[in-house]
């Protein structure tokens, strides 16, 4: 300005002007340097930016501002509040701004504040015009209306025209006057930032590894990973969404920090206890086996051995029954129950060598295509002697069948065990019902008795291993309890269903169901 006196008279003689214009003060070598004495009556303000050097980084980087130097509010608060006014809102003074602290060694009021946008890129709120532009007057009629206008230089020349800021750490590339752009506009929007206590920070640190502590005891190496990750992009995603929706700065360094140390601490712990627990159950494992092999091998053995001496008695008991009129009544009876016995203990000791084999899954299937109906004859055939005994008859409905896949043995063993089964737990003078029919997907086969029948506790257990019945009727009936447990097992191993139904004094009904192929 080359003539001061001019330019103030013009400026006292514009109605309003006056208050709309404002000239920045700012301090050089210690020391303020005001606008010249001419211009002083104007009205000046402070406006020297202020770059991060103690409260977030020392890097020289553009966080914060003065909002009051003094006891005098800012050059950028006092351009805020003209806009405030024209916008019909109250002026705010310096300490009304969230987050704003008083410095006793500066004697100002300071606060962080948000960058509305990047000082590296104009818009349409910010923009740059060259002074020599407005100066010969090529621009707009009313471009400057309703707009805050900042006077400055920006010589790419002249580094100390030029700043630092977030968007830029390394070169000066963001100009002062956009720097002082970009301030004014945090206070216009009450962009200001509130540092939320460290001491909140450590406290929450505090809880949260706590309860990470507690939690982590309980979950296993992987799961305690994937929720440390979790809670880490939590807790950092919270502070970034406070930061831009309300302006509240939480520290998460601690709370980071926090994190890291449980995972450290515990996610090693606990893959130590696993593999600690893993290698006692592996141990433990195998000990079970090799018992249970002993356990197999003695029984196999034992159940071998005891079939030689067994039909050795049961031979020699035919033999002393066919000399029949050498032996008196009494020696007779005995002989039979001597060879009643040895056919128990036959009996049993084939069930025994059926359950070891089955718990060592050394059971295979010898699939042939044969007739369910004669299998059945054959059993009925076969147990025909008992049945006379008890005076129970035995009907037979067996409707016209094609072969199927089957293992004739261990289908021979179900149908034998369901219908002896029959004939003991019938009355004398009774029947049991063996019927067969078919349709394009199932062969079924249906054993009905009107025996004493059993109550609905029992029917839902029978299939269980060594499970017997306890009552009255069944007391005198001897058996293993394992007959009906390796009849649903072979059922199964030819991927068929076997059902029972039963009414107590009634009788019982079993129906095995096998695939029509």
């Amino acid at each position: 300005i080359a003539d001061y006196e001019s330019f103030v008279s013009t400026i006292n003689n514009s109605a309003g002007l006056k208050d709309r214009i404002r000239f920045s003060s700012s301090i050089q070598a210690g020391r303020i340097s005001f606008p010249p004495q001419e211009l002083k009556e104007i009205g000046h303000s402070f406006g020297d930016l202020v770059v991060d050097e103690n409260i977030f980084a020392k890097d020289d980087v553009l966080r914060r501002l003065v909002l009051s130097f003094r006891g005098e509010e800012s050059i950028h608060l006092w351009a805020a509040n003209q806009v405030r006014v024209s916008e019909g809102r109250e002026k705010k003074k310096a300490s009304d701004h969230m987050g704003a602290y008083y410095s006793r060694e500066s004697d100002a009021i300071f606060a962080m504040f948000r960058y509305h946008q990047s000082p590296l890129e104009y818009s349409s709120d910010i923009q740059q015009v060259p002074f020599h532009t407005v100066r010969v007057g090529n621009i707009k009629k009313g471009f400057f209306k309703d707009k805050i206008v900042i006077l400055g230089p920006s010589y790419i020349s002249n580094p100390n025209d030029y700043i630092l800021t977030p968007f830029d750490r390394e070169n000066f590339l963001a100009p002062k006057m956009m720097g002082h752009a970009v301030i004014i506009q945090s206070l216009i929007s009450d962009k200001t930032i509130y540092p939320i206590s460290r001491n909140f920070s450590f406290f929450v640190s505090l809880v949260i590894a706590i309860f990470l502590s507690l939690l982590m005891s309980n979950l296993r190496p992987t799961k305690g990973l994937v929720t440390i990750i979790l809670c880490m992009l939590f807790v950092i995603l919270l502070g970034y969404i406070l930061f831009v929706t309300t302006g509240l700065w939480l520290y998460v360094a601690p709370i980071v920090v926090a994190i890291f140390v449980v995972y450290y601490i515990w996610v090693p712990f606990r893959a130590i206890s696993e593999y600690q627990k893993s290698y006692a159950i592996q141990k433990e494992t195998k000990l079970l086996k090799k018992v249970e092999n002993l356990k197999q091998n003695f029984i196999s053995l034992m159940s071998h051995d005891l079939k030689t001496p067994v039909a050795k008695i049961s031979g020699l008991a035919d033999n002393i029954l066919q000399e029949r009129g050498s032996l008196t009544e009494a020696q007779e009876k005995n002989t039979k129950l001597i060879k009643d016995s040895t056919k128990e203990l036959n009996s049993f000791i084939t069930s025994i060598l059926d359950l070891t084999k089955v718990e060592s899954s050394n059971i295979k299937l010898n699939m042939q295509s044969k007739d369910v109906n004669k299998i059945i004859e054959e059993v009925v055939k076969s147990l025909s002697y008992e049945a006379e005994e008890k005076d129970i008859s035995i009907v037979l409905d067996l409707a016209p069948l094609y072969p199927i896949h089957i293992d004739q043995v261990l289908i021979k063993r179900v149908v034998s065990n369901l219908v002896e089964n029959a004939i003991k737990y019938s009355g004398d003078g009774s029947h049991v019902q063996v019927k067969t029919w078919d349709d394009e997907e199932i062969v079924y086969v249906e054993i009905e008795d009107n025996g004493v029948g059993m109550p609905q506790a029992d029917v839902e257990n029978i299939f269980e291993k060594f499970y017997r019945i306890k009552n009255d009727a069944s007391h005198s009936i001897k058996g293993t309890g394992l007959g009906l447990y390796l009849v649903k097992y072979f059922v199964e191993l030819h991927e068929g269903v076997i059902e029972v139904s039963s009414t107590q004094g009634v009788g019982t009904k079993f129906t095995v169901k096998l695939k029509n192929t």
